[in-house]
């Protein structure tokens, strides 16, 4: 849970000059990195503006009725933040670290609400990212709507602390930021502690209560927060399984009525019908005419005449032995006795049939991977390392496991495989060409390309990363090791170029699903079939043009960084 946190301290004129150093880092600031410079968004940028001189002229701007008392408060600096868990999520304790997007929308917000409420009597605010959590230092001279110096009237006993403090909670509530404990009986006249407090993710509103009875009302709010969300997310969970099974109702209902009028199509025709329109007769049991005796049982016959034994199960087979024709003469002969839809079931029928016979007699092709040229692979391995950026120990590691190979036209394989670890499929990339697509026979809905990272790899699978396509799958394994290292549990990196081939119901098992696809629209379908599944944001038009860059990058900084040793 991450809160908004406003402070405020009020300075009277001999208290200015020494807030302005501080924030301005003027004099020397414990815990802060001094190769972090901090951002004036409101004010000059003339470092050497005093912010005195800035309280001065913006009160001289309105003529004062009454004399300015020595004590007078002239400024109030405003400390505006929000628990580390806000700007870093995932890792809270890491201190230095934010998310961008999170920064920014908070930002923005911040400076929105500072303009709407106090307008232009805001002379100077700061962004700070030189300390462990991002935080906003902004100055306020508290002139009233007549233009009168009076703090009281802005800050003046408990009830407008709360409204300065609920006026904030009320924007930064939009951006997903809870408000802390309202009605504390402490009083907020000091921002010393701010750090402190900041860093265990807690409002700035300490009461006098106990640390004991703090911990533990602070833990059940969490507890009953933590209760909440599970609630909402199994109600959100449920809603989707009740309208996935209201498609399905209706998909089977659909199927149905599918196969009931399929069933009713591919039924032969009756034979007795059949043999009476050809010209036979029944004699007993039997069918005559001409030189035929035909013994027919159900939907099966067989002839009966010396020497001339025969057997059938459809109708058009028996239109073929008496009228001694083709296939496709017997069916026009059907059409014309039993009309369009007599011959279509005739047809139906007998396809069915031939459909059958093949598939219990013959076998099932098998899929055969690429042969694999071992003289294509150095360009095949230079092209991935450095045309696509890949670092050359893993394209190695792929290698070695049977997962990356050539073929005889310097295409990179990428051997796709079912959740046992059978290959059923490859996708081939061209090294010297443009060329890209599935091997012919590729088993798609039952295969993909995947390989597995972990301290631990025995453990069961912690975290599966879904990509759109093989290098992307790589790109995005090699950006988080270059920022985190090897992932300490089980982690499947896996490509799926369509949501229609996502194997959901093994990945409904995975503790934590990451969604890499780059377009929207398909991490919407991910998120709908699988709603513990979370985003990862590329910022770049790829994850393999995101990797590119970062290398470019570091590459820049380790010649920069030679460069400067040798000039040592």
């Amino acid at each position: 849970m991450a809160y908004a946190i406003a402070r405020l301290k009020k300075l009277k004129r001999g208290n200015i000059s020494g807030s302005a150093s501080h924030t301005a880092r003027e004099r020397e600031t414990p815990n802060a990195d001094p190769t972090q410079k901090n951002i004036r968004f409101i004010g000059s940028l003339d470092l050497e503006e005093r912010l005195e001189d800035l309280v001065l002229a913006k009160i001289a701007e309105h003529e004062q009725k009454r004399k300015i008392r020595t004590d007078a408060v002239y400024c109030v600096e405003l400390l505006l933040s929000a628990s580390p868990s806000y700007f870093r999520p995932n890792c809270p304790t890491q201190a230095d670290y934010y998310e961008p997007q999170k920064l920014d929308d908070w930002v923005e917000a911040t400076h929105q609400w500072l303009a709407d409420e106090y307008g232009n009597r805001i002379v100077r605010a700061e962004l700070h990212l030189d300390e462990a959590t991002p935080h906003i230092h902004a100055y306020f001279v508290p002139l009233d709507d007549q233009g009168q110096l009076r703090c009281n009237h802005f800050f003046d006993g408990r009830q407008k602390i709360h409204e300065f403090q609920d006026s904030y909670y009320n924007t930064m509530r939009l951006i997903e930021l809870e408000r802390g404990i309202k009605g504390s009986r402490a009083k907020h006249q000091d921002i010393k502690d701010f750090y402190r407090i900041v860093e265990e993710g807690r409002d700035l509103e300490v009461d006098e209560l106990s640390a004991a009875q703090l911990k533990a009302k602070a833990s059940d709010r969490d507890r009953a927060n933590q209760r909440k969300q599970e609630m909402e997310a199994t109600a959100k969970a449920l809603s989707l399984e009740n309208e996935q099974l209201r498609r399905r109702i209706a998909q089977l209902e659909q199927d149905n009525r599918s196969i009931k009028k399929l069933t009713e199509w591919s039924t032969d025709l009756a034979l007795h019908d059949v043999a009476w329109e050809l010209g036979l007769w029944r004699k007993g049991n039997e069918w005559v005419g001409g030189n035929h005796t035909i013994n027919i049982d159900g939907s099966k016959f067989s002839g009966l005449a010396p020497g001339s034994h025969f057997e059938g199960n459809h109708a058009i087979d028996l239109v073929k032995h008496v009228n001694q024709c083709n296939q496709v003469q017997a069916i026009a002969w059907i059409g014309e006795r039993f009309g369009e839809a007599g011959a279509k079931r005739a047809a139906i029928a007998h396809a069915q049939k031939v459909a059958v016979d093949i598939i219990q007699t013959q076998p099932v092709p098998q899929f055969t991977p690429p042969v694999e040229d071992k003289k294509q692979w150095q360009q095949v391995e230079h092209y991935l390392t450095q045309k696509r950026g890949i670092p050359s120990d893993c394209v190695q590691m792929l290698h070695n496991q049977g997962l990356v190979y050539a073929d005889s036209k310097a295409n990179v394989v990428f051997v796709m495989r079912d959740l046992n670890g059978k290959t059923k499929g490859a996708f081939l990339e061209g090294a010297a060409n443009k060329f890209s697509g599935y091997e012919l026979g590729t088993i798609r809905r039952d295969s993909w390309f995947y390989f597995t990272l972990g301290k631990k790899p025995s453990e069961q699978t912690n975290t599966v990363v879904l990509s759109c396509s093989p290098i992307d799958a790589i790109s995005v394994a090699m950006l988080e090791y270059l920022f985190k290292g090897i992932p300490e549990n089980r982690t499947v990196y896996m490509a799926a170029d369509d949501t229609l081939n996502l194997p959901v119901e093994r990945l409904r098992n995975v503790p934590c699903v990451q969604v890499a696809f780059t377009q929207s629209t398909a991490a919407r379908v991910v998120k709908e079939l699988l709603p513990h599944s979370t985003q990862l944001k590329c910022e770049s038009r790829d994850w393999n043009t995101q990797l590119i860059n970062f290398s470019h990058q570091l590459q820049q900084r380790y010649s920069q960084q030679k460069h400067e040793e040798l000039e040592l």
